[in-house]
């Protein structure tokens, strides 16, 4: 195995990639800051907006989607509630737990923000948005 080399086209196309998404990340972090938010503020906010079929999450749901802690994404929940970004709400099913929604003032933040990196994807050829998004055309 130590004598077999991957071809160099791959190492390039790997490179490329990774040049690829750490300048959108780079662009995303940018643009947060711009709207007075951390990156991770931002991320909180989208994973729970952009969580599959619902527009609330759990604490642990929401570990798992920014590959935190649970502890690290408690205080990071906590810290957004503080500016009005998140909210707790119970759970009706299980008293035990909460959900986390996005504030009225958070929608208006993320909204604003998810425009600007729809069209900085578009714009860079990586997504093709085909639903709702009249206002980007």
């Amino acid at each position: 195995m130590a004598n077999r080399r991957l071809p160099k086209h791959i190492y390039e196309e790997l490179a490329s990639f990774r040049y690829r998404i750490r300048k959108f990340i780079r662009f995303s972090e940018d643009a947060a800051r711009s709207k007075g938010l951390t990156p991770q503020y931002h991320q909180l906010m989208l994973a729970i907006m952009g969580f599959p079929g619902r527009e609330h999450a759990t604490p642990k749901e929401l570990a798992e989607r920014l590959q935190l802690t649970p502890h690290a994404c408690g205080e990071l929940i906590k810290r957004c509630e503080e500016f009005k970004l998140v909210e707790r709400m119970p759970n009706p099913l299980d008293k035990r737990s909460v959900f986390i929604q996005v504030t009225a003032y958070g929608m208006e933040l993320l909204e604003e923000l998810s425009e600007i990196h729809a069209e900085e994807l578009k714009r860079a050829g990586l997504l093709d948005f085909q639903h709702d998004m009249t206002r980007l055309n």
